[in-house]
């Protein structure tokens, strides 16, 4: 049987792949987990649940709870709150565990389900194991603890801890942000009512899009893996800049006043330069992964910063980070992480920091964005049956080699697995926008025969 746990906790299509019935396990499972010592000395594990605005969502915040009540757990609902707020509400109000209702970027029609330690951190792939085993054995046969008459777990609703988080972000800078002009989109996601209120209290002259969710308009047409609106936004109300979250908030891109892109190899370079030049960089390096575009080393080199690269994911970011003390990392796609305020990519603090750095500077965003110049990217994603072998698969690491050779040393070829979604992604880059295309097309179309 395939593991339980992706790349960032269990996702599928709600009610298929992922079922009521199944949150309700996780839900038991957890809190058998997290609340074995709390047991022994006759107290009621407490887990924090928060949710993005996915149709499905109180479904499966009802199931988790039910399954923590069973075990004899407290469930405590923040309802709907970004990702990062479950990590940094978790470990402040010391919870035992927090747990996170959403399927981040993805459409409304999928959900998952992730968990936070107590420290506020990404659950180790140990840990996610025990937890699995014990799903396993609810799921065949529930010989483990059950609660009974007044042991039975307790729903305790949080509609406070908005306000906690939202007082949390805003401490993370000290300068306001009066007069200036900003277009914020929330994709219709977590921070729809959350992230206006921060600005709005740290004076911007603020205009807001996708902010009115109904379960089934999370991510469409908006948010950070859809720009357009944003960007013609922006340039309508000739806005200082623009802010582009995803579902669950724990992303961010921005557009310039000019309309251009600036995404997270743009933000991690004007930020760390920002943080180098007070002093706030730690080692003087930044850490990102392989996906980081070519202009962003070259950017950085001539900047005197250094750079760590891991693979795909905002999980090998964090270990590397805190293995060896650097404090800024993130992912082209917008996972920012600044662990001097928080232990996870939070959207809310990376908007404020690219906005504190706006006012400190006092230039155009284009300015700040021109700091980096992007090679051409080119991204093809591939629909396959399975990602099993891809690796090993003659065809397809022939047509690599070959594009490989063919690119030279004016740009690399990258192909790698989604970790979330059944996909092959093939990334060329390079100065020639023609032969990224005919390259990354190539190997997509060996990979769609082989694997497809």
């Amino acid at each position: 049987m395939a593991r339980l746990f992706g790349t960032d906790g269990v996702r599928g299509e709600a009610n298929l792949e992922l079922t009521p019935e199944l949150a309700y396990q996780l839900g038991r499972a957890a809190a058998l987990y997290f609340g074995e010592e709390h047991r022994e000395e006759g107290e009621e594990p407490s887990l924090l649940i928060g949710r993005d605005t996915r149709l499905s969502g109180p479904m499966f915040e009802a199931a988790l709870a039910a399954g923590i009540c069973s075990a004899g757990g407290q469930a405590v609902l923040a309802g709907i709150m970004p990702t990062p707020g479950i990590a940094y509400l978790t470990k402040q109000l010391e919870f035992q565990a927090g747990i996170v209702v959403s399927a981040s970027h993805n459409p409304f029609y999928d959900n998952g389900i992730k968990f936070f330690g107590k420290d506020g951190y990404k659950l180790p792939d140990g840990v996610e194991d025990e937890i699995e085993a014990l799903v396993r054995r609810v799921d065949l046969d529930d010989d483990l603890y059950r609660a009974h008459r007044g042991g039975i777990g307790t729903v305790e609703f949080r509609r406070d801890l908005q306000r906690r988080y939202i007082d949390f972000v805003k401490s993370t800078i000290d300068t306001r942000l009066d007069g200036l002009r900003v277009v914020l989109d929330c994709a219709n996601g977590a921070s729809y009512e959350i992230m206006p209120t921060i600005l709005r209290e740290l004076g911007a002259d603020l205009t807001v899009i996708h902010a009115a969710p109904y379960g089934t308009n999370i991510n469409d047409g908006c948010g950070s893996t859809h720009l357009e609106s944003l960007r013609q936004t922006v340039l309508r109300y000739q806005a200082d800049i623009g802010i582009a979250h995803d579902g669950d908030a724990d992303r961010c891109l921005c557009i310039d006043e000019k309309g251009d892109l600036m995404d997270g190899d743009h933000i991690l370079v004007l930020c760390g330069l920002d943080m180098k030049k007070r002093g706030r960089l730690a080692k003087d390096t930044i850490v990102t992964t392989v996906m980081a575009n070519i202009g962003f080393h070259q950017a950085l080199e001539r900047a005197g910063i250094k750079v760590e690269v891991t693979k795909v994911g905002d999980r090998y970011v964090l270990e590397n980070m805190l293995a060896h003390g650097y404090v800024l990392g993130g992912e082209q796609s917008g996972h920012i992480i600044f662990t001097d305020f928080t232990t996870t990519g939070d959207g809310s603090i990376t908007a404020l920091q690219v906005l504190q750095a706006l006012m400190r500077n006092d230039q155009p965003a284009s300015a700040l964005n021109a700091l980096m110049v992007s090679y051409p990217q080119l991204l093809v994603n591939v629909i396959v049956s399975s990602k099993e072998g891809w690796e090993e698969n003659a065809a397809i690491q022939e047509a690599i080699r070959i594009g490989t050779e063919e690119m030279g040393k004016n740009g690399r070829i990258l192909v790698r697995p989604s970790g979330t979604e059944p996909l092959i992604r093939v990334m060329a880059e390079g100065t020639d926008q023609e032969q990224l295309d005919l390259l990354c097309h190539r190997i997509a179309d060996v990979i769609k025969k082989e694997l497809g």
